[in-house]
């Protein structure tokens, strides 16, 4: 017996990766060690029938008595990752409502962190019942990641020209300098353009497909809907500009998942994996349970790799401190990032999501494959895939006897990207289109031959 396993939402974020190493301590894999590497050598206590129903049943008791918690110090503690982990389980979802409506009022005299974990639960399953009480939450906001969170709850139940209008004037009155601040850049444009509109805007894709980043790296492009609720599509270009194809002559292709739990825009933390170009510097092991044991591909955005990595991915080691960190952020320009895309592409605001991302400080987003049961969102758009927070998930099917790895095209798509010899190179992610279906090959397969017919 075997159950297929998908992306979830990690607790304490997408990835708690080592960087450099496997959690065993044994160095990064080599790219024959990736070209070797079964599915059956793997295992995760995680997914096996015993140990799945053990993590369940201990996560909903601790999920319900941070519910029954008296309001005072250990509550405000605690209840914020119960309703994350509500968010995970897909369980006590009466409880979690309830616990929002009481507490959302007085989110506002609550750290940022705290109106953080609040509002993205509410946006990602209790829009319409909180949206009555944000008009009077939203101007007592004062941090930019929050209002726009609360923000974007309340255009999703109500989405006109007097609501628009109505969050410009609060943003204006709250942030001086709102332009300066990549979040609200973000949500101003939102606030100033339907996102249908931008999309009917796209320039042609073959443009994309056939443009070089830089000469000799392998990409991955990773082509999902608007509406993420829907699986993408993942191909692999080599660094000879040819398409990876199967030991059939077919291209290789994998679904990918690009959703976040919150399903929050790209630039909002734990949010949707933003559109755009990112660096792989290599692939590594996550100790983090929810991704497990199988290889991921270590993207990393602008500003959380420094353009010295972007123009050289072998560039493995940088300094990380924080005046290295305001280095990065000086050196990072729109023109920089801009030159990572062909001309066509330079002004479609949309592909420049990864650049705002990695300003307002995402990091860690990875194209990985986990370890949960996606039974919990039987009846989801979604199943039987299941959402991350922000990651690029890939399908895995795990042994519910004793956990072993049976099929995994996370493992599948980390061969493609090393099939060349080299394990760094470059991820873009692009939304085709808003269609509510699934990404399949046919989307984008004309395009694809045309890219390398005009090699």
């Amino acid at each position: 017996m075997f159950v297929a396993v998908v992306g979830v939402l990690v607790l304490a974020g997408c990835a708690s990766p080592s960087r450099s190493v496997d959690p065993s301590g044994a160095a990064r894999r080599t790219v024959p060690e990736l070209v070797a590497l079964r599915p059956a050598a793997m295992s995760a206590a995680l997914t096996s029938s015993v140990g799945e129903r053990a993590v369940f049943d201990d996560e909903v008791a601790k999920i319900r008595a941070a519910f029954a918690l008296p309001p005072g110090a250990e509550a405000d503690e605690k209840i914020p990752a119960a309703l994350s982990a509500t968010a995970h389980f897909n369980v006590e979802l009466d409880a979690a409502r309830a616990t929002l409506l009481a507490l959302l009022p007085g989110a506002h005299n609550k750290p940022p962190a705290y109106q953080r974990a609040l509002l993205s639960v509410a946006h990602a399953l209790f829009a319409k019942e909180v949206a009555p009480l944000l008009p009077d939450l939203i101007p007592r906001i004062r941090t930019p990641r929050e209002f726009a969170i609360a923000a974007y709850t309340l255009l999703k139940t109500s989405d006109n020209a007097a609501q628009r209008e109505w969050i410009s004037s609060r943003m204006r009155e709250n942030f001086a300098n709102w332009e300066t601040g990549p979040r609200l850049r973000a949500l101003s444009r939102r606030l100033q353009f339907d996102p249908r509109d931008d999309l009917s805007k796209r320039p042609p894709l073959v443009d994309l497909l056939s443009a070089t980043i830089k000469p000799g790296y392998p990409v991955v492009f990773s082509f999902q809907r608007r509406l993420r609720e829907h699986s993408g599509l993942a191909l692999v270009r080599g660094a000879d500009g040819r398409f990876v194809r199967n030991s059939d002559g077919s291209y290789f292709n994998v679904a990918q998942l690009a959703m976040a739990r919150t399903n929050l825009p790209g630039t909002i933390t734990n949010g949707n994996t933003p559109q755009g170009v990112f660096v792989i510097r290599g692939t590594g092991t996550a100790t983090n349970r929810w991704i497990g044991p199988t290889p991921y591909l270590e993207s990393m955005l602008p500003v959380e790799a420094p353009v010295a990595l972007f123009d050289q991915p072998e560039l493995r080691d940088f300094a990380t401190d924080a005046a290295a960190e305001e280095a990065r952020k000086l050196e990072w320009t729109d023109a920089q990032y801009a030159r990572l895309l062909p001309a066509s592409w330079r002004d479609y605001f949309p592909m420049k999501e990864a650049f705002l991302a990695g300003h307002a400080g995402r990091d860690e987003i990875l194209a990985h494959g986990n370890t949960v049961n996606p039974a919990y969102y039987r009846g989801e758009p979604f199943f039987p895939y299941a959402p991350s927070a922000g990651c690029l998930v890939a399908m895995e099917y795990w042994s519910k006897d004793d956990g072993t790895l049976v099929h995994s095209d996370q493992l599948a798509l980390v061969k493609a990207f090393v099939s060349g010899g080299m394990d760094v190179g470059y991820l873009v992610v692009v939304e085709i289109d808003d269609q509510a279906r699934a990404v399949v090959l046919a989307d984008v397969i004309e395009a694809v031959v045309a890219a390398e017919r005009g090699r």
